[in-house]
């Protein structure tokens, strides 16, 4: 039989068991991204979901950025009922979407690009998924839920190959820290990357693109770090 190959559409290859642990433990981290309609701009955008969070041995976060790892603004907070569920809406017309499960001091993560390929005549896109980063078994020796919770937010975990070679995370891929507190974050009940959007009008919903939206990257990138850190 021919193994399926891994696209990475889902988020994190779960097994029915860590699902289920973490069903049990209250931890709702929706990682499925989807197309949508945009009726009054007449074109197509992506959906995502910034959520999870954490008890003491057990998180899963999802988050998301642009294309450049830098964040986008949601479209409006998320009150659910409890807490380590949802806490923000995203639309875009692409999405870098972090995945990470952390059980115990060990870290699972997937980072992977969404975008709508190009369509005629008006008919529904396809998503594109592209793996980005996959790390396995990567390690944190910090107890970030606990005696070392001020060092939440800026510290990610450490990954290796299965030859036992240092894979670095890219720069740029600034929610790792996020996700990493946000895997950290008990009781979590509010977005750790996803940020406030600036005044706009009802047409500059459609996808993250406005001039008057978008601070320059360093700049955002800098209080994106400073934000993390505090």
């Amino acid at each position: 039989m021919t193994r399926q190959q891994f696209t990475g559409i889902a988020g994190l290859p779960l097994p029915r068991r860590a699902v289920r642990v973490l069903k049990d433990r209250g931890i709702f981290a929706h990682a499925l991204v989807s197309i949508e309609h945009q009726q009054l701009a007449q074109r197509y955008v992506m959906r995502g979901l910034e959520s999870g969070g954490s008890i003491a041995d057990v998180g899963r976060y999802v988050t998301f950025a642009d294309e450049e790892g830098q964040p986008l603004e949601y479209l409006h907070l998320v009150e659910a009922i409890g807490v380590n569920g949802l806490h923000a809406v995203v639309i875009s017309l692409a999405l870098v979407r972090t995945d990470m499960l952390r059980k115990g001091r060990t870290y699972e993560l997937l980072i992977t690009r969404h975008s709508l390929n190009s369509v005629e005549n008006g008919h529904r896109p396809q998503a594109e998924t592209k793996v980005l980063f996959r790390g396995i078994h990567g390690r944190v020796e910090l107890d970030l839920s606990g005696k070392d919770k001020a060092q939440a937010g800026s510290v990610v975990p450490t990954f290796y190959s299965l030859a036992g070679e240092l894979i670095a995370i890219p720069d740029r891929f600034l929610a790792v820290r996020a996700a990493t507190k946000g895997v950290n974050c008990t009781g979590c009940s509010h977005p750790h990357y996803l940020r406030k959007p600036r005044h706009r009008s009802v047409g500059d919903c459609a996808g993250n693109e406005s001039t008057h939206q978008r601070a320059s990257s360093a700049e955002t990138a800098a209080a994106t770090t400073q934000a993390l850190e505090s």
